[in-house]
């Protein structure tokens, strides 16, 4: 009170020297202390602006560590810096203004949401320090944590928005928080979205579901590409024809979800595809053609052990091999499988240490399908095509070495019977 007093004629002694006559209650020493707050708090906010853009920026750069840069970057200094003059703003007006007037009262909550939005921004600011952070080390490669910091950012609106009404009010905090329990039902209302991310949000991050990065596929929600952002209530996919999707985070752990990563984490892309050969082009080979195979390197050993293991049968059996009804023979269409696998296991661009299957599927009506099922070495998408298609290539163009046909429904094949 005797601050107050003696601020209050200072004031007034300094507007006697004009030949003015004031009280502290008159509208012109209020509106005077008014204008020497204003004047305190552009100085205090100049100074904080030339201590936080100069010094702290200096030390900054010359620091060596990086998340004092990632503050510096998200001005949290900066925001920071507008805590200091609403402070000062603060306890200075109780001091220069009327306590029986409103302005007082208004001068103080104006200052106090003000600070209550500074330090709102400044903890956004530093959530997203922290978020950055995070992304740059190996740990966001397990689990994001988008969606907590916006829970976080989130909580902290509330806090700010409930002391703000508190003190419009003049209530305390904890009452309003006692008379949300009559409107909860509204606030699972609206929050329906964020309570169901946030908790779609935990599993997702405990069982490492889905990370930024990931390609994944729900054929529900019409995305298939790159997870961008896993949110509180989204999820951003990148599709591969560049468009972006946006899924409810929910929907991950309740619709069915594909995810790549496994492959990306392994040693190969997988190629699982079948040719469909024309039945009626399968045969029995006979001496002259397998001298002809035999020219091939890949089957050249594989010929000889089976003509050796097939000799070996038919003297057990007391089979002459000049029997086309009783012997066994080699067809062109085992033999063609011999050497698919044996071109795919000298093929550099496979991963012999995956599976490598060449088999026969049930016949259909448009055929009979020979699947190759291997793995890439090169995971990349573009790659991985040509490795593929230069492998079917190969074998559609081996094909009429082994008399073999692929199937086709429109066929030149009537040509050749007429």
């Amino acid at each position: 009170m005797q601050m107050n007093d003696s601020a209050s004629a200072l004031i007034i002694s300094l507007f006697e020297q004009f030949g003015l006559t004031l009280t502290p209650h008159s509208w012109l020493y209020q509106s005077t202390s008014l204008l020497l707050l204003f004047i305190v708090a552009w100085i205090s906010l100049k100074i904080m602006r030339v201590v936080f853009h100069g010094k702290i920026t200096k030390l900054v750069i010359s620091s060596k560590n990086t998340w004092d840069d990632e503050l510096h970057k998200h001005r949290f200094f900066r925001r920071c810096g507008h805590i200091i003059p609403a402070v000062l703003i603060y306890l200075l007006s109780s001091v220069l203004l009327d306590e029986s007037k409103t302005t007082l009262v208004f001068v103080q909550k104006a200052m106090l949401i003000y600070m209550l939005l500074a330090a709102v921004a400044a903890g956004n600011a530093l959530f997203n320090t922290v978020e950055d952070i995070y992304n740059a080390s190996d740990f966001a490669k397990r689990a994001p944590i988008t969606g907590f910091v916006q829970v976080g950012k989130l909580l902290l609106v509330i806090v700010a928005v409930l002391l703000i009404i508190a003190s419009l009010l003049d209530k305390s905090p904890l009452l309003l928080l006692s008379g949300l329990g009559a409107v909860t039902a509204i606030l699972l209302l609206l929050f329906r979205d964020t309570i169901l991310g946030f908790v779609a949000g935990i599993q997702i991050a405990a069982n490492r579901m889905v990370n930024t990065g990931d390609w994944i596929e729900l054929p529900k929600h019409g995305a298939d590409g790159e997870v961008m952002e896993v949110g509180l209530t989204t999820v951003k996919v990148r599709n591969w024809d560049k468009t972006i999707s946006t899924v409810p985070t929910y929907a991950l752990i309740t619709d069915p979800v594909k995810n790549w990563r496994g492959m990306s984490e392994s040693g190969g892309r997988r190629i699982k595809r079948a040719l469909m050969l024309d039945v009626q082009s399968i045969k029995f080979c006979n001496s002259k053609t397998l001298e002809d195979y035999k020219k091939i390197r890949y089957i050249s050993d594989y010929i000889d052990h089976k003509k050796q293991e097939l000799s070996e049968f038919h003297q057990r059996q007391q089979i002459d091999e000049q029997d086309l009804l009783n012997s066994r023979r080699l067809t062109n269409l085992g033999t063609f499988r011999a050497y698919t696998r044996a071109y795919l296991e000298n093929h550099p661009q496979i991963n012999q240490k995956m599976t490598l299957i060449v088999r026969q599927l049930p016949p259909t009506e448009l055929g009979l399908p020979i699947e190759i099922y291997c793995f890439s070495a090169n995971k990349d998408w573009v790659a991985y095509e040509g490795i593929q298609a230069d492998i079917f290539d190969h074998l559609f163009a081996m094909l009429p070495i082994f008399d073999l046909r692929a199937y086709q429904r429109v066929s030149d094949r009537q040509a050749d019977l007429t």
